[in-house]
């Protein structure tokens, strides 16, 4: 598929994982036709101008998740879709408006452009772990969590995860109209990215190893599911390339709770005042376990987690966004 898909578009494509995908793809030689909110805001697409390859292959458009038809131009002539946008929040006031309504009729309205246009082959929709671990099983160290497994619309709303309930009524109605309107689609579900940024704006995930290491007064006794945004960047490619490629994916290199993560960022910076307090007095949550079978054969040699933390830390360090 690499030789005939050469043109692709990339929505979202200012945010974190997008911004790497671009860049992975075009390193790989791809056209790409990026969608973004505003593309003369250089403080949002400066870092993708920058790219190699951006002067001559890459194009920026304006788009709108919820405007249906808002791709339609964008997506003509493409031979792959990567629908990365989505908005990522934990605390809003309006959760339908701020984070249901994107996420869901974003998704239906790029897949609808999708469906008008024959060239696009494939099309891979970056979900997230949010949409696959929270239906109401216990999470304990034997348990082997897989692409098997959806999370509970009705708990997550019940427990106003809303960034959680989002993101799986999004997959859900994705492969509805995937199914019912022949479109060969792709889900990756990578649980907390970390890893350098291409961009000044540290993303949510990213945002919780800073929390971690500024002087943070506890630590969550939750497992996180870690994974470097440069092994989801390049699953990415991988599923939309790889002709086999059908499905969800997991995409997780480690679960570790935050303990276990703050000892790796203690043995690397030492001088670094970590929180030795749990958050709270509740029972200590053991690591459960995700499988990464069906994500290696898609080829992905996951980055381990000491590198990703590493390399978080001094990608901060060099856009001033921590001094050590």
């Amino acid at each position: 598929m690499s030789e005939q898909g050469k043109v692709v578009c990339v929505s979202g494509a200012s945010g974190y994982i997008a911004s790497w995908l671009v860049k992975l793809l075009l390193q790989h030689g791809y056209t790409v036709k990026a969608t973004v909110r505003n593309p003369n805001d250089l403080t949002k697409t400066g870092h993708l101008l920058a790219l190699d390859g951006a002067k001559e292959r890459l194009h920026l458009f304006k788009a709108d998740l919820v405007e249906e038809g808002s791709f339609d131009s964008v997506i003509e002539g493409c031979d792959g879709v990567f629908h990365t946008a989505s908005p990522v929040a934990v605390e809003v006031s309006d959760p339908q408006a701020e984070l249901i309504d994107p996420a869901l009729r974003g998704t239906i309205n790029i897949l609808r452009s999708c469906a008008k246009v024959p060239s696009v082959k494939r099309v891979v929709v970056t979900s997230s772990m949010a949409t696959v671990v929270f239906n109401g099983k216990s999470l304990t160290p034997d348990v082997l969590v897989d692409e098997s497994w959806f999370s509970n619309p009705l708990l997550l709303e019940q427990s106003k995860l809303w960034y959680m309930l989002s993101k799986t009524l999004a997959e859900e109605a994705a492969w509805k109209f995937a199914k019912e309107n022949g479109i060969h689609m792709v889900t990756l579900n990578p649980g907390w990215v970390i890893g350098p940024l291409l961009h000044p704006t540290p993303s949510l995930s990213v945002q919780e190893v800073l929390k971690l290491i500024k002087g943070a007064q506890t630590f969550p006794n939750t497992p996180y599911t870690w994974v470097d945004v440069r092994d989801v960047a390049n699953a990415h490619i991988q599923a939309y390339e790889l002709l086999e490629a059908s499905g969800r994916f997991c995409l997780v290199e480690t679960v570790s709770d935050g303990s276990e993560t703050l000892k790796i960022l203690h043995k690397f910076y030492p001088a670094l005042h970590l929180s030795e307090k749990p958050a709270d007095d509740k029972p200590y949550v053991p690591a459960f376990q995700v499988s990464q079978e069906k994500a290696k054969g898609l080829g992905i040699h996951f980055t381990p987690l000491e590198v990703s933390l590493k390399d978080t830390i001094e990608s901060l360090k060099e856009n001033n966004l921590i001094s050590l």
